[in-house]
């Protein structure tokens, strides 16, 4: 565990990890911070929290305590960085505004990272009892603490990013080890494998502690506050959702690339699983102004296959197509082959360069478009050939119908019956 107060150096040796985010030092503004509550809910938060101060270096708390406090910042700068000092993984700054600790009073869990002053510290911080009776005593509190948790959804990818950046410099490790002997690169290898199980399981958490609060607030607020904020809470669950698939295909890709996953075959309609996928990404659609267009041939034969991980090839697919889809529309097709099914999304975006399709499905690789957009950070890519790859299909990529965008296209063998 880190010490309560970091010297100088200690301090000095974090800012030198990786660390792209910054955050202001300068004292938040009261007004602009609590004017979208209602002016009872401004007065009773403000009542039912205390001033706490601290100086640079102090560890406002710990990874692993208890959650019985939250703070918010109101003037300065933290650091949150999980881990020892000697092995520190740096999630990021916080500043003015910002919550420091809300997730483990509200799941009643241990910390699940440690937060550092980076410099002197103006905090108003509120005990869990207090939060608790606050809730009660003031129902509106609950809609802006629904902003909070679509917020740290948002936060989340930005997690997400670090653990990429961490994953990437472990891989140049591993290239610079290649002449060391075997037992080094195994050792490297476990440690990879460790900290992406640890970063995984602390995603987890959150993630349900999340969905499960909004579905209590979908169930407890008066109507008209939930139909008011009806899109809010679609929002939230939608990308609680991708964060999920997200955090399953990190997971399912080590898995898979190590023999250890195993596939719970059954006989799968395709044309419905294709439709679910779909269904679920119509809100990430409607928002882009795209159009979901599908061609599936009638009365495909069932497929013998994990219904869940094709479901979650599709599903990326089709996510990567709306992203790299500015608007116009996506083509969702399903046929029999001789003895395989055929599934491809061809979308309406820049395209991908010839000479980037062959390592595309390759484990970090981010393919350059037009306008210099970089295609994901391959995790969900190498998922879907992965995955493919064990159901006995390919995956591959190629232009789009007309000389328009990219085609992905996966096969499937037909299940013998």
């Amino acid at each position: 565990m880190l010490p309560d107060k970091l010297t100088p150096t200690e301090l000095e040796h974090l800012l030198a990890a990786e660390l792209d985010e910054a955050a202001s030092t300068a004292p938040v503004d009261e007004p602009q911070l609590l004017r979208p509550m209602p002016e009872s809910a401004r007065k009773a938060l403000m009542q039912a929290m205390t001033e706490k101060t601290c100086a640079r270096g102090d560890v406002i708390f710990h990874e692993g305590t208890p959650g019985d406090v939250a703070y918010l910042v109101w003037a300065g700068k933290v650091l949150v960085i999980k881990g020892s000092l000697d092995s520190p993984t740096i999630l990021g700054c916080r500043g003015p505004g910002d919550i420091l600790g809300e997730m483990a009073l509200l799941e009643n869990q241990p910390r699940s990272a440690s937060v550092i002053a980076l410099t002197d510290l103006r905090l108003l911080q509120i005990y869990k009892e207090d939060f608790t009776r606050l809730l009660s005593d003031v129902p509106s509190l609950s809609v802006e603490i629904m902003a909070t948790i679509s917020a740290r959804l948002r936060a989340a990818d930005t997690i997400r990013d670090a653990t990429t950046q961490a994953s990437h410099r472990l891989k140049k490790q591993v290239s610079s080890l290649m002449t060391r002997d075997e037992k080094e690169l195994l050792d490297l290898q476990q440690m990879r494998q460790e900290t992406v199980d640890l970063i995984i399981h602390d995603l987890r958490s959150p993630l349900n502690i999340m969905i499960n609060v909004l579905e209590l607030l979908d169930v407890t607020l008066p109507q008209e506050v939930r139909e008011d904020n009806r899109q809010l809470l679609e929002v939230g669950r939608s990308a609680n959702n991708r964060m999920r698939r997200l955090v399953d295909t990190l997971l399912d890709t080590s898995r898979l690339e190590s023999g250890e996953a195993r596939l719970n075959l059954k006989e799968t309609n395709i044309a419905h699983l294709i439709q679910t996928a779909i269904t679920a990404l119509t809100l990430s659609s409607i928002n882009k102004s795209i159009q979901f267009r599908t061609r599936i041939q009638d009365n495909l034969p069932p497929v013998m296959l994990d219904a869940e991980r094709i479901e979650r090839v599709v599903s990326n697919l089709l996510d990567n197509a709306i992203k790299y889809t500015l608007r116009g529309t996506i083509t969702i097709a399903a046929a029999l082959e001789g003895e395989h099914i055929n599934v491809s999304i061809n979308d309406t975006g820049p395209g991908i360069p010839p000479a980037e399709r062959e390592h595309i499905f390759a484990r970090f690789t981010q393919v350059e478009g037009e306008e210099r957009r970089r295609r994901g950070f391959g995790l969900g890519l190498r998922f879907c050939y992965l995955a493919v790859q064990a159901h006995g299909g390919a995956i591959w990529v190629k232009t789009g119908d007309g000389g328009i965008g990219s085609k992905f296209v996966f096969t499937l063998p037909v299940s013998q019956t």
